[in-house]
């Protein structure tokens, strides 16, 4: 089992591209040493006396347990500023928000609706700011998936991602973190639903072993890749669309027909939550390739990583896996 060695403390983590491809790494590495820890029962609670502030703009299933209970497990504490009382940006200004926190916990973790909200809050802060979602960037969602891909395969070579669906925040990460390791990814979306070319340019740029497809066919981005993603056509805050994206994604369904185009052993991934008979059928959703669920609860184990490596730092993880058995 590989110890993370990677220097994060204090720093924000608005996308993936602010982590190096080593520190990538170490977060994953870190989360497996965390992840067998929680299964063996074997206390790791190195974040005593921590607290993280969590701010929700965005309902939230996922990013609020995992953060929360991440935090109780590692020793520490979270408070979440539910929106109706924080109203941020209303009540009170982004950078006053940011200024009053960074006297009061050490991390902050916000999931808000405009990327902008999160560059505002980590301009005004002294602590390290968590993109929890944005608009733009999922970034602890990615870290997930690349970890269960791990779990999955062992390593990321001979690995092929496909995308299916809609190019938005999901994607967009998923394209830098696959770009970071050398994935090929493959992305089938509609006309005019395209993910960032801001994005896709800088990771062309950034990482020479990017390897990224755009194509408008999901049946030839499926074709013998290993992975097989979706993400809901209508994420929150876009349901005024929701009829005209229905029409739009049609024929972006991942169903058995499609599935089959993959490899035998691919698996098949989704971030939820799922809207079951749009994006994704009960088969392959509830299927014996699906990994959703071994994603979310991967959320855990990559976010306690993630908060270790920003709060107290990588040497950390020595003295839990020391007591590893």
């Amino acid at each position: 089992m590989k110890i993370p060695s990677i220097s994060m403390t204090g720093r924000d983590l608005l996308a993936i591209s602010d982590l190096t491809t080593d520190g990538l790494r170490s977060i994953l590495e870190g989360a497996a040493i965390l992840k067998v820890a929680h299964k063996q029962n074997i206390d790791h609670s190195v974040l005593k006396n921590k607290s993280l502030a969590m701010i929700f703009e965005k309902p939230s299933l996922r990013t609020r347990t995992t953060f929360e209970v991440g935090m109780l497990q590692l020793g520490g504490h979270s408070i979440d500023l539910a929106q109706e009382h924080l109203q941020l940006g209303v009540r009170e200004s982004i950078s006053d928000i940011g200024r009053n926190l960074a006297r009061w916990v050490d991390i902050v973790m916000a999931r808000v609706f405009e990327h902008n909200t999160l560059e505002k809050l980590a301009s005004s802060s002294s602590i390290p700011v968590i993109n929890g979602l944005s608009d733009r960037s999922h970034p602890c969602q990615i870290l997930a998936d690349l970890f269960t891909i791990m779990e999955t395969y062992g390593d990321f070579r001979d690995i092929t991602v496909a995308y299916v669906g809609d190019g938005y925040n999901v994607a967009n990460s998923l394209i830098a973190g696959c770009s970071m390791l050398g994935i090929p990814i493959r992305l089938s979306c509609p006309k005019g639903y395209e993910p960032s070319r801001s994005v896709i340019e800088h990771s062309l740029k950034a990482y020479p072993q990017a390897n990224i497809e755009i194509m408008r066919d999901p049946f030839e981005a499926v074709t013998g890749a290993n992975v097989v993603y979706t993400d809901s056509w209508i994420s929150m805050g876009l349901e005024k669309d929701a009829k005209s994206r229905i029409k739009a994604f049609t024929k972006y369904q991942v169903n058995k027909e499609l599935m089959s185009r993959a490899e035998n052993n691919a698996i098949f991934m989704h971030c939820l939550p799922a809207h079951r008979g749009q994006e994704v059928t009960d088969e392959v959703i509830d299927g014996p390739n699906s990994a959703v669920f071994e994603q979310a609860e991967n959320r855990l184990h990559v976010q306690k990583s993630l908060l270790v490596h920003t709060i107290n730092g990588a040497d950390t993880f020595k003295h839990i896996a020391e007591t590893l058995r």
